[in-house]
């Protein structure tokens, strides 16, 4: 069977009361019940954490579990968005692994969560017959205004660590790759969030100056599935 995208678990909709101390979120259902969902999202979440938006969340059976609700999506005013983190990595690697992704087709083995350096791990290393290497470091991207996808919405030091890392790797005669996954429909341009995080757009620059390659996907989302859809173009 040909791989589509990430399929999602059996959603349940309400709509978003709040989300706070960056984890929870406190979600209405259509009986009126209010439950705690666990929020995969350490980021700002800026734009997609409006409340009273509809929302679908997903439940666990584990009973180790602390919270067995898990918030996925949200509905805005411009787009279906995937709040999950845990999404695009499983998304990409899998994507990777079936061909779907041309600029990376000539690898056939991926390894998943690489240690490159004495303190830092990179999403994915990438091998081929002939022993080259790439690697890659997945970004979740959901802030988007006016159509333009941007990363970070938070200062982020680790993404800023993982960039130099890249710049290393390539140093080393490696290919090196930032992927951009956008869990939005409605982007029409990325670009680095310097506004918020002045020092990760200089380095994304410095990166890019040094052979560091930018990749970009946005996604098609329903509340069955999130799949890679379309490259969106890059502006530095």
């Amino acid at each position: 069977m040909t791989y589509k995208g990430y399929k999602l678990p059996r959603l349940i909709q309400g709509k978003l009361v709040k989300r706070y101390k960056r984890f929870l979120a406190d979600i209405e259902l259509e009986t009126g019940e209010i439950v705690v969902a666990h929020c995969a999202n350490s980021g700002s979440m800026r734009g997609c954490a409006t409340p009273k938006d509809p929302v679908w969340i997903s439940q666990s059976d584990n009973p180790k579990r602390k919270l067995k609700y898990t918030w996925e999506l949200i509905q805005s005013k411009d787009s279906m968005i995937g709040v999950n983190t845990q999404v695009p990595n499983r998304l990409v690697k899998a994507s990777i692994e079936n061909g779907l992704i041309a600029e990376l087709k000539e690898y056939t083995r991926v390894t998943a969560e690489v240690k490159t350096s004495d303190h830092t791990r990179l999403d994915l290393l990438l091998e081929n017959g002939a022993g080259n290497r790439c690697y890659v470091e997945i970004k979740n991207c959901t802030l988007v205004e006016a159509g333009v996808a941007m990363f970070p919405d938070a200062v982020t030091t680790r993404g800023q660590k993982h960039l130099d890392e890249l710049v290393d790797l390539k140093r080393q005669g490696h290919r090196a790759v930032i992927f951009y996954l956008i869990q939005r429909m409605d982007a029409r341009v990325f670009t680095p969030a310097a506004m918020i995080d002045r020092v990760y757009a200089q380095k994304l620059h410095h990166a890019v100056e040094n052979g560091v390659e930018i990749m970009t996907r946005d996604t098609a989302i329903d509340t069955g599935c999130i799949s890679l859809r379309r490259a969106v173009p890059v502006r530095l």
